[in-house]
């Protein structure tokens, strides 16, 4: 059994697998990877099944200069307590390195700080009643309870605490930033949960990165799947995910390449899942995953600038002549040995896979991008640009509504055979790999559970294959 050691974050196995210990894996990025580091270490036989040719997920990297950058920013936070507790196992707790970093806010050309009260109550596009009330509303959302948020909209709780203005300038903004048109059905514990990761409590703000960046936690990771015999399949993408006529899971990654397993943990998008289970003897499971889950995507583009543009690690950019919604800056927090020496930005749009945006190319999309950030910074030259790159994925998150936290898919397809550990089921917590570790360890104890049961009472075996006739 796995056991979250509540004051390391760390993890620690017990139990060990028999005859029946041959588990897939399909998905290669971090709930994949945690998954079958703590299945092997555990005694299983692991197979990972990664559709592209490379492992991370989210957290892929490419190659510039003498480093390797991730292609979508990301840091960690001290509460991460999960991701953290890995690292802690895997002897990369000592590589991590903390910096203050702060939020800045940008409107009609004008960039304000707000990081404490006197940076709010100086927000001019705002009145000083409207500025009180944000403060209020952040004080309040650090201490109140989340009961009967997953059944509120933001838009409407944002809207009563903070006021309508306040709301249509300062909350809706954002949330178009990151959820497009769809963000009148967000819940509000999705926001609850988001502002207390980063804000909660009135501390500063605070992130961390590793040195030699995510691509070091996932060889690390690979590594030690590897070491204890687990096997890594690139360019595998599995078609099909079937039963066999003696009960046992059949991944085929082609039409004449199969392999059966006794287990089976889904960490890729349950799009492709429910494609894959739809023509068999499983469509009646991939039928009572709900449907209605539709994923956000995000184009997204990397500059490397000979200098900073500010001092804030994420700034919302809300103007609607801008093709972004923010520019991270994330050489406000990673050291310049981490970066080649240059000033990493990273301009985010987040929209969905059928948005125009990601049929464009990526010399349109670097232009439009470019010309957005000079309207935000006019100083900017062209020669301050060393370089450019432009990165897409169709599935980062949920489009969340309310009461999706009684709709998200659960963790357990088919007691002790089949196991889902996806984006779409981390919420409450934020979609990050912190949600996405614990997630993978929850997954791997319901499976090492079920295992138990079955060892100290055969005959829960057989209730397990009345499952996919119900």
């Amino acid at each position: 059994m796995i056991k979250n050691l509540k004051d390391t974050g760390a993890t620690e196995v017990t139990g060990n697998f028999g005859a029946s210990s041959d588990i897939a894996v399909v998905g290669g990025g971090i709930s994949g990877l945690v998954s079958a580091y703590l299945l092997a270490k555990a005694g299983a036989r692991v197979t990972v099944y990664e559709a592209s040719d490379q492992l991370g997920g989210l957290g892929t990297f490419f190659q510039y200069r003498n480093v390797h950058l991730e292609r979508f920013y990301h840091c960690m936070l001290p509460s991460d307590r999960h991701l953290l507790g890995i690292l802690r196992e895997l002897g990369l707790e000592d590589q991590i390195y903390w910096k203050e970093t702060s939020f800045g806010f940008m409107q009609n050309g004008q960039l304000y700080g707000l990081n404490t009260p006197l940076e709010l109550l100086r927000f001019s596009p705002l009145s000083l009643i409207d500025r009180i009330r944000i403060g209020l509303t952040g004080v309040w959302g650090s201490i109140c309870s989340s009961n009967g948020l997953d059944n509120v909209t933001c838009v409407r709780w944002l809207s009563r605490l903070s006021g309508r203005r306040a709301f249509e300038i300062f909350w809706k903004p954002m949330l178009q930033a990151k959820f497009g048109d769809r963000y009148q059905n967000v819940p509000a514990l999705w926001f609850w949960k988001r502002f207390n990761r980063e804000k909660g409590g009135g501390k500063k703000e605070c992130k961390g990165y590793i040195h030699g960046g995510y691509r070091r936690i996932i060889n690390t990771l690979s590594e030690s799947i590897k070491a204890h015999g687990g096997i890594i399949k690139l360019q595998a993408p599995v078609e099909k995910l079937d039963l066999t006529e003696d009960e046992r899971l059949i991944v085929h990654t082609t039409p004449d390449k199969a392999q059966v397993f006794d287990r089976v943990i889904v960490t890729a998008p349950i799009l492709s899942l429910r494609a894959a289970m739809a023509d068999g003897r499983l469509a009646s499971v991939a039928e009572r995953i709900d449907a209605g889950i539709d994923m956000q995507g995000v184009v997204n583009a990397v500059l490397m600038l000979r200098r900073g543009l500010t001092q804030h690690y994420w700034v919302a950019a809300i103007d609607e002549e801008i093709p972004f919604q923010g520019v991270v800056e994330s050489t406000t927090l990673l050291e310049k040995t981490d970066t080649a020496g240059v000033h990493l930005v990273y301009l985010m749009n987040y929209v969905h896979r059928t948005d125009p945006l990601f049929s464009q190319s990526d010399t349109e999309i670097l232009q439009a991008y470019m010309a957005g950030l000079k309207r935000l910074f006019p100083d900017l030259q062209e020669d301050d640009v060393i370089d450019r790159f432009v990165f897409r994925s169709p599935f980062v998150e949920p489009l969340y509504t309310t009461g999706y936290q009684q709709r998200k898919p659960p963790a357990v397809l088919i007691p002790g055979k089949l196991y889902l550990a996806t984006t779409t089921q981390v919420y409450p917590e934020v979609t990050s790999w912190n949600g996405a570790a614990g997630l993978a360890q929850k997954v791997v104890n319901e499976l090492l559970s079920e295992h138990r049961k079955t060892l100290t009472n055969p005959a829960n075996e057989m209730k397990h294959k009345a499952y996919e006739t119900q």
